[in-house]
């Protein structure tokens, strides 16, 4: 099966404008993200899409391929659909272009449910939650799944609720980390329905998937994401990123 991975990478960031030019140690994020998921040995081809000039060019300067997109999608998953309209190919993987972490062995972990099983439509990854910081944290996705590890919800709340511990960090809870993985043909028609009441209520895209029935795979991982969502969490990258050269 023909496996393309599109990261998608707008400018306009509340937080943190400009992110995926952002520098860290001589290169843009996005370069280490394009440069992580090239090295994956299931992905044959790595796109960027965006709808700034700024990102489409510096991603062909260091040698990456780019493709501009509308400027009027609110959801990475409307952009990367609007590319892969275009492709030939079975499935295609959704990295977030703020990941300069991410590692190719993780890239592969969520796409081989979809290349063991037929009916899988849709995967995802999800790493123990370890610190009770990044259990109240909003801003760290949640996940609780069923026995055959497909998800039962997401939330920023924290799920389960221990009721009967002092602690409320348990074995049970687990953080999502957002990397996708569809069939083609099921993104084109994720990307079409309507968002969802539980979807808005939350702002978790997934839940739309799961709201209409469908059904998503959650791989478990011992890789623990850091995303870079603020200046902040940049110079930590920045720290990790020197430490591995």
């Amino acid at each position: 099966m023909k496996i393309i991975a599109i990261i998608p990478a707008r400018y306009a960031s509340t937080r943190f404008p400009g992110k995926p030019l952002a520098m860290a140690n001589g290169k843009p994020l996005i370069q280490y993200v394009f440069e992580a998921v090239s090295m994956s040995s299931l992905v044959k081809r790595v796109i960027v899409a965006t709808d700034d000039e700024r990102i489409f060019k510096a991603v062909r300067e260091f040698g990456g391929e780019a493709e501009m997109t509308l400027q009027n999608h609110s959801t990475g998953t409307d952009r990367i659909s609007e590319v892969a309209k275009r492709l030939k190919t079975d499935i295609i993987v959704n990295v977030q272009g703020d990941e300069p972490l991410i590692e190719p062995d993780v890239i592969n972990e969520t796409v081989k449910p979809l290349l063991n099983n037929s009916e899988i439509l849709m995967a995802t990854l999800k790493t123990r939650i370890i610190t009770n910081e990044e259990l109240k944290d909003p801003n760290v996705v949640k996940v609780v799944t069923d026995r055959d590890d497909f998800a039962l919800y997401f939330s920023r709340f924290p799920i389960p609720y221990v009721r009967d511990t002092a602690s409320q960090l348990h074995p049970a809870h687990y953080k999502h980390i957002g990397i996708y993985v569809y069939k083609k043909d099921f993104l084109l028609k994720f990307a079409q329905m309507r968002p969802t009441l539980l979807e808005e209520a939350e702002k978790l895209e997934q839940l739309r998937a799961l709201e209409n029935g469908y059904k998503i795979k959650v791989v478990e991982t011992d890789y623990n994401s850091i995303g870079v969502d603020t200046p902040e969490d940049l110079e930590r990258v920045k720290e990790i990123l020197k430490n591995k050269t």
